[in-house]
């Protein structure tokens, strides 16, 4: 029986993202599989003992990895999680830290956004090395370092080589749903003009050109998540612009949300960049059509079975809700999630991962 331990950010839990939901679900479907798995964060003290393998989450935040490096004597695996905000950060990021974006590189930008949260919000730095060599150099190290990436694509992982030119040993597991807590037997009467959109509200995710692009429309729209500590701002941005048609609803757990995916026509994440959009996951199973951003990794997730709209103009957004509105709602979509992507075929492909590994490390030692 193989023994693994989990290490994510040190917000992995106060402030919920997607990441969250990977990290729980990989590992209860891990353990339904004869895995021994323990979670725990980057800012606790670790003992490595007694553990055959360590499965780290977020490469870009190197900071969080690094600083247990030299504590491990066991392979360790990454699930890349490997995001790309630089239009973003160009775009539409505003202040000292939006003009920065435009004159320097994505890397230098998160290298001060870490130094940053550990001055404005407590967040430790796990290594000082980190300080010394930057965050471009700390990630390439942990990649060099690392004995399997597990990008959640193959578009992630060639993004991943391009930018930081190092190609590494690593598996596609693929993100996913879990079909117990989002059940499609549910009966609750289609609401035939709601859209909704589930995401943690910042700027990111894009809320804010949502609410703008559907303000002059019949569409219902209701906005469903918590901004995150370093986001109040960018809310209360999205709650000023919001007309009559809009409504939020506070971050709800994953089986509360099953009853507005069903009354929904559509759901809608236009963010700048996703690797997956887990909530599209989720909103597809439960019989939405969707709208999702044409930036980053989802085409590989979705293919033809949503309507791709650019994050940056409001009429995109716009025309493609109303496409996705006019969509007859089935259950193609439906059926291709899940025999694609749920926390079974994950957790089955990440223990593939895992023996695979640890066999080559006995090789190899």
């Amino acid at each position: 029986m193989i023994k693994v331990l989990m290490i994510s950010r040190a917000t992995l839990f106060s402030s919920p993202g997607g990441d969250t939901v990977q990290v729980e679900e990989t590992a209860n479907y891990l353990r339904k599989i004869d895995v021994v798995v323990d979670i725990m964060l980057s800012n606790e003290d670790i003992n490595f003992n007694g553990y055959d393998l360590v499965h780290f989450f977020n490469i870009i935040r190197p900071n969080d990895i690094l600083g247990h490096l030299k504590k491990i004597n066991i392979p360790f695996v990454i699930s890349t999680i490997f995001v790309d905000y630089t239009e973003y950060e160009i775009k539409v990021r505003k202040g000292v830290l939006g003009v920065l974006c435009k004159l320097t590189s994505s890397d230098f930008i998160e290298y001060i956004k870490v130094i940053a949260r550990a001055l404005k919000n407590g967040e430790k730095i796990g290594n000082y090395s980190y300080l010394i060599y930057g965050h471009k150099k700390s990630i390439r190290k942990t990649i060099n370092k690392a004995a399997c990436l597990l990008p959640n694509s193959e578009s992630e992982y060639q993004r991943l080589v391009e930018h930081y030119g190092i190609e590494s040993k690593y598996e596609v597991i693929p993100n996913a749903i879990n079909i117990n807590k989002f059940s499609s037997t549910i009966t609750t009467e289609l609401e035939k003009t709601t859209v909704i959109c589930v995401a943690r509200i910042e700027g990111r995710k894009n809320q804010l050109n949502l609410i703008k692009a559907l303000a002059d429309t019949n569409f219902k729209l209701i906005i469903i998540g918590s901004p995150s500590p370093n986001n109040l701002a960018y809310y209360e941005r999205c709650k000023n612009a919001a007309g009559k048609n809009t409504s939020f609803i506070s971050h709800l757990k994953q089986d509360e949300l099953s009853d507005y995916y069903k009354r929904a026509k559509v759901h809608v994440l236009p963010s700048w960049f996703e690797t997956t959009g887990l909530s599209s996951l989720e909103a597809g199973y439960l019989g939405c059509n969707l709208v999702v951003t044409d930036k980053g990794d989802v085409k590989e997730y979705f293919k033809d079975f949503a309507t791709y709209c650019n994050p940056e103009d409001l009429n995109s957004i716009k025309d493609a809700v109303t496409k996705a509105y006019e969509l007859v709602n089935n259950d193609n979509l439906k059926n291709y999630i899940l025999e694609n992507f749920t926390w079974d075929i994950t957790a089955k492909k990440t223990k593939e991962a895992y023996l695979k590994t640890l066999s080559k490390t006995k090789v190899d030692d």
